[in-house]
This record gives C-alpha cells, sequence and structure tokens, in this order.
C-alpha cells in the first residue's frame, strides 16, 4: 500500500527518494537464463511442492542458500459480483547480474494474467510501491490485486485479521498485473555481499535502472512485448515512476502506454530546509482535516482554502515574520480556518509543520493525527511531553496484518514459500539510500515533461488524498501547474476523500479504479 516514506536526511520530509552509478547492472540481463516459467535457473534453491490447484514450479537445484526458490504458477478463480475472474497467479524473482556476469540480487514480482486473452493485445501494468523501502503489497492487497485486505475502519489496528477477501475493484478485468518489490522489500534479496552491491541499488538512479531492467526482463520472459503497457508508483513511486518510463524508453527499446501515480512525491525540493511552498502544499489538506470532522468533504469544498493558499497566504508568508502585520493576519487565519488556538498559531507565526500540526490539531483530547491519514486520530503514549514522541495511527496499525496477509497470500493460495522474512516495509533501505548529493534534491518532474514531450500518446493519472500529510495533494497540483499546456492537457489530476491510501475508503477506490480503466481503455 502506501509508497511509504521514510525520512530523508537533509531535508523534514519523511519519504525519500542519486546516483551511485547502477552501470555494473546495465548488462543484468546478458548472462544466459531459461525463459520458461518452470524450468529453474542454474543454482536455484528448490522449493516444496504444494496442493494448490494447477500449480507448476521450477526443479530445485543445490548451492546459493540465498536464492529464492523457483518461480511457481497456480491457476485461480476470483467469483466477484457480477462476474467471474479465471487467471493465472505467477509469484517468483528475477535475477540481476552485474557486468561481469555476478549475481547481483532476486527481484521478487507476482504476477496475474487472465485466462484466454490475446497476449499480443492485453494490457500489462507494472506496479510498485515506494518508500523506499516499501513492499508493493500496499497496492496489490489495498487496491489493485485480485485480493484485498480491509484497510480502514474497525480493521484499522495491528491485530485485525489478515484475511484477504475477493477485491471487487481490481484491476484485473482490463489488464494483467505485476507487482514488483524492489531489493530488500518483501522477499527480494541481495545474493551479492558487501557495501558495493547495496550502494547499486540503495540510490535513486541504480533503483530505478534495476526496476526498469526488471520490467523488460519480465516482458521477454512472458512473450509481452508486444503488449501495451503502464506502469503505476504509489508515494516515492513519484519519484520512480516518470524516471522508469524514461529509462524503458531511451534503454530498454520499451514504450509505455500511461503513467500511473498514487499520492506521488515529484519534487523534494518545495519540502526542503526552509522553503515556503512546503507550508504552502499542506494548508488546504489541514484545512481539509478540520472540515471533515465536521462532515464529509470532497476537494470542491476546499476553493476558497486553495485561492488562498496561493493568493493572500503566500504573499504574507513572503513577507516574512519581520511584517509583523502580515505575520498575525497570516497565524489567525490560519487558525480559524484549522479550529488551532489562537495564541499557538501565533507563536508558531502560522507555519504548521506537518508534526507540529499532527500534535496540535487535536491535543486538548490528548490525540494526534496520522499522518498518512490525519482523519484519522490516536491516542499521543506521551502527552505531557515537551517534545513529540508519537507514531503514526493512520500507518502503523497496518504493518502486521499487511505483512501477514502478504505471507499467507505468497504462501498458501500461490504456493511459493521463501526462507526468511518478507519485508512490507524495511526501514533499513531508507537509512542507507543515497538521494545524490549536491544542490539539487530529488525529482522527477524533468522526467515527466521529457516522456509526455517524446511521446505524444502517453498519457498521465495522478490520485491524491484529501488527508494525506505525507503527500499533500496541493504540493503536487502546483508541480503539475507548472507543465506546458500541450503535457498538462494528457495529465488527468484527481482527488478523493482519504489519506495516503485513499483507496482504503470504498468509495475512493471505486472511483480511482473507474479512472484507471478509462485510462487504459483509451
Amino acid at each position: 500500500m502506501r509508497a511509504i516514506l521514510p525520512r530523508l536526511r537533509r531535508t523534514g520530509l519523511v519519504l525519500a527518494a542519486s546516483a551511485v552509478a547502477f552501470a555494473s547492472v546495465a548488462r543484468a540481463e546478458d548472462p544466459p537464463q531459461p525463459r520458461s516459467e518452470t524450468a529453474a535457473p542454474a543454482g536455484q534453491k528448490g522449493g516444496r511442492a504444494g496442493n494448490a490447484q494447477g500449480a507448476t514450479q521450477a526443479a530445485p537445484s543445490a548451492g546459493e542458500p540465498h536464492r529464492l526458490p523457483p518461480d511457481t504458477t497456480t491457476k485461480q478463480t476470483l467469483e466477484l459480483p457480477g462476474r467471474t475472474l479465471n487467471f493465472a497467479a505467477t509469484a517468483g524473482s528475477i535475477r540481476v547480474f552485474d557486468g561481469k556476469g555476478e549475481p547481483l540480487a532476486d527481484i521478487a514480482y507476482t504476477s496475474y494474467q487472465l485466462d484466454g486473452a490475446d497476449r499480443a493485445t492485453r494490457p500489462v501494468t507494472f506496479l510498485f510501491n515506494g518508500g523506499p523501502g516499501a513492499s508493493s503489497a500496499w497496492l496489490q492487497f489495498g487496491a489493485a490485486g485480485p485480493w484485498r485486505l480491509p484497510l480502514d475502519g474497525d480493521a484499522l489496528s495491528p491485530s485485525a485479521s489478515p484475511e484477504v477477501k475477493p477485491n471487487a475493484e481490481t484491476w484485473l478485468d482490463f489488464t494483467d498485473l505485476v507487482f514488483i518489490d524492489p531489493v530488500s522489500t518483501g522477499y527480494s534479496r541481495f545474493i551479492a555481499s558487501g557495501d558495493d552491491a547495496r550502494k547499486s541499488f540503495y540510490s535513486v538512479d541504480g533503483d530505478v535502472n534495476a526496476i526498469a531492467l526488471v520490467i523488460r526482463r519480465w516482458l521477454e520472459k512472458h512473450d509481452r512485448l508486444t503488449s501495451p503497457k503502464y506502469v503505476a508508483g504509489e508515494s516515492y513511486g513519484g519519484i520512480r515512476g516518470p524516471k522508469v518510463v524514461r529509462q524503458l524508453q531511451l534503454q530498454h527499446g520499451v514504450g509505455v502506454k500511461g503513467l500511473i501515480l498514487v499520492s506521488p512525491l515529484l519534487d523534494f525540493r518545495e519540502f526542503t530546509g526552509t522553503s515556503l511552498l512546503q507550508y504552502v502544499a499542506t494548508l488546504p489538506s489541514y484545512v481539509a482535516v478540520a472540515r471533515e470532522a465536521k462532515g464529509p468533504i470532497k476537494r470542491a469544498d476546499l476553493a476558497d482554502v486553495e485561492a488562498y493558499a496561493r493568493g493572500e497566504f503566500l504573499a504574507d508568508l513572503v513577507k516574512g515574520e519581520a511584517d509583523k502585520e502580515a505575520t498575525n493576519r497570516l497565524a489567525d487565519k490560519v487558525a480559524a480556518l484549522t479550529g488551532i488556538d489562537q495564541a499557538v498559531s501565533r507563536r508558531l507565526a502560522g507555519r504548521f509543520d506537518v508534526g507540529e500540526f499532527r500534535r496540535e490539531f487535536d491535543r486538548k483530547n490528548g490525540k494526534v493525527t496520522g499522518r498518512y491519514d490525519a482523519s484519522v486520530r490516536g491516542f499521543d503514549p506521551y502527552p505531557d511531553s515537551s517534545s513529540s514522541r508519537f507514531g503514526d495511527p493512520s500507518g502503523d496499525a497496518l504493518q502486521a496484518p499487511l505483512t501477514s496477509a502478504a505471507v499467507d497470500v505468497l504462501s498458501r493460495k500461490l504456493n511459493w514459500k521463501p526462507d526468511g522474512s518478507y519485508e512490507v516495509l524495511n526501514g533499513t533501505v531508507e537509512g542507507h539510500w543515497d538521494f545524490g548529493r549536491g544542490i539539487n534534491p530529488p525529482q522527477s518532474v524533468s522526467e515527466l515533461r521529457q516522456i509526455l514531450a517524446t511521446d505524444a500518446k502517453l498519457n498521465v493519472l495522478v490520485a491524491h488524498g484529501l488527508f494525506d500529510l505525507a503527500t499533500p495533494y496541493f504540493g503536487t497540483k502546483r508541480v503539475l501547474d507548472q507543465l506546458p499546456a500541450f503535457e498538462t492537457q494528457r495529465v488527468k489530476f484527481v482527488v478523493y476523500p482519504g489519506g495516503h491510501m485513499f483507496y482504503s475508503q470504498g468509495g475512493s477506490r471505486q472511483a480511482f479504479r473507474s479512472e484507471v480503466e478509462a485510462l487504459i481503455r483509451e
């Protein structure tokens, strides 16, 4: 689900995205490997045969104790309202090599391909989350996959049942699906030891190159090079997505028809240091939280706030705290819009960072808001502390049931049983990530401009949640508004009730699916 965002070192935003050279994997596909799904690459560790209907597995072979088990394909039937879907589910991995033919890592994927479809014309969508350090489980079991884990309401608890249900909003009706787990997420893992291998993948460019390579290798392996292709990324997937599409265009000879960005971050610069734009980006979401507490809202209900944020609010911010009249005017307006005490707003000069808003919004009740979904409240474990020491009630509660659900589906339904732990969100990855050096924080706006300019048939869908404080929707809107007119005509921007994982809400999930279907069927 969420493309989940740990902390960006040197900035205040907890999400993520340069470029340690990934030339060592540039020819990772060169070493010979069988293309058959039932033939094991040399040295692949074996797995036990299960009782899943129609399961096929590659024969085991000795050596390489860290290698993932052979790919497993099972035949599945999904009973949904008004239709039945029969499909092949494959859980497996693609090995990545360095330029010398030495193995570096096994990248795990889960794919779902509808039975009876013409592979030459059947669309296929590649999906990944973000972090960096998040597996694709969030999108797979929250939005697009054939099975869904209920993730909202009373189900938002670490002790919630991890049992998945048939997903009536699955995208499988109109596109095959391939969920990719970057190295060190899910079951994906390094084969090579040492820091050099880690540095190859734990960087903005190295990560993008590896994902693009895996997409091409999957297309080759499954004879899908002629299929219409789509890419979907969530959160830090906003950095990955445009870069992956550009890499596919230039380095792999693979054209992409559409890009779907879910709660994306496109540019770290507005969240860096003292940038005033961070306050412009978050204000509409702060007010959305306040107004939602009084009743359901939609983006249209925030038109006045958006106009204020890009107008008088920004003008008063630019005047600075040296202008007391402007500062008090701004602080008082923010207090009135959010319901936060006027004295507190004046003390902070109306400049609430995300952590301050989350604590102050409902402080009188000893509660904090979620970061991924600020409409969710949880108790502050240290309400009397002068420092903030609270987690995220909208995100922390999901990790346990989501991890268990992913492991259960892979092992029991798909008959794929790797050893080791499944990493739904690996904080170590972000902690070692190379976001690049110099004065330019990571951004993918340049690549977004390039891919739209290069391919006049490429369309982009960008979706956000109103109550998301991790990647606030208005920050993305500001970025997209700067694109040339010929590009904005092919970029659709939609905002739904909900947080970072807005698709956890039934109405938002249904509306989003309809938009994705329209994009792919276009």
